[in-house]
């Protein structure tokens, strides 16, 4: 039995703040995978998973959720109970990179470029912070739960606002964002983020015409390398697989500063790794396949 004749459930929706996104990311990595020829069906996830998968006698699962249950290692425990083999990283791996805190606790001794950082609790002392800083829920995603501080009575609202017991305050960096996607342990070509907003959350995402996207970036190639060394670094120390995205500030003194990785990047056709890899000639179908191939390769249960 060859991978097409396997049965591929594309997990998509959940039970996140960021469904609507996950939602998109499911259709399109489904239609990919009708288009090419693969036996799939897209499953919406909600608490009778388990069942839904049995009854559609899945072998695969192609994880397209984002967020909680689906980026943080719910989902991959629930499969690996099931003994049903799915893309991108491990339990461990999606939780820790998931928590921002566990994500640069791991970091510290690898050669990535971390921002000066504190972690504080509701009810602690905050006058002693330096200002201009931000406020970071340490497992909120796609940019939900970040906050920019510029005056003390917005740390003092974005902090009361933070849900979690700990919470990161890192030093405010001014810069360009860039973003470097890694596919199986190799990095893809870096991409300029320009919003015209101050800062690329939510909104910017999203919005059509509120960011500019270049792709490749053009900063120095000496500077693209390093964002691209520093991604399969974090990537690796991480234990990841599959597909994740580093994302990264550059400040004027040139050295990309690292912010996050994310598990389980967008996955639509004018999402941020699909416009990496088109820039290597690899269209949006050929990325999806690749990325069910990942699965196949790293994950021992694969028969």
């Amino acid at each position: 039995m060859t991978i097409k004749d396997k049965r591929i459930g594309v997990l998509m929706g959940g039970m996140s703040s960021e469904r609507d996104i996950s939602l998109k990311s499911g259709k399109a990595v489904l239609s990919a995978l009708q288009s090419k020829g693969f036996n799939a069906i897209g499953i919406d996830v909600d608490p009778d998973l388990p069942s839904r998968l049995r009854m559609e006698k899945i072998d695969i699962a192609w994880i397209a959720l984002h967020g909680a249950y689906g980026e943080d290692g719910c989902v991959q425990g629930l499969l690996e109970i099931m003994q049903i083999p799915y893309t991108g990283s491990s339990v461990r791996a999606c939780a820790n990179s998931m928590d921002k805190i566990a994500t640069k606790t791991i970091l510290r001794n690898a050669p990535v470029t971390l921002i000066s950082d504190q972690i504080i609790k509701s009810g602690d002392n905050l006058d002693e912070i330096k200002l201009p800083a931000v406020v970071k829920d340490p497992i909120g995603g796609s940019s939900i739960g970040v906050w920019i501080c510029h005056e003390r009575h917005e740390l003092n609202e974005a902090v009361s606002q933070c849900g979690s017991e700990e919470i990161l305050v890192e030093s405010f960096v001014s810069g360009e964002e860039i973003t470097v996607a890694v596919l199986d342990g190799k990095a893809l070509p870096a991409i300029s983020i320009r919003p015209k907003a101050e800062f690329f959350d939510l909104k910017a995402k999203y919005t059509k015409g509120m960011t500019e996207y270049i792709v490749p970036s053009p900063l120095p190639t000496p500077i693209l390398e390093n964002a691209q060394q520093q991604a399969c670094a974090a990537y690796k120390s991480l234990e990841m697989s599959g597909i994740a995205r580093a994302d990264f500030i550059v400040p004027s003194s040139g050295t990309p500063q690292f912010l996050e990785i994310n598990a389980s990047p967008g996955m639509t056709s004018t999402s941020l790794c699909p416009m990496a890899a088109n820039c290597l000639g690899i269209n949006f179908e050929e990325l999806i396949v690749s990325i069910l191939e990942t699965a196949k390769l790293n994950n021992i249960r694969m028969k």
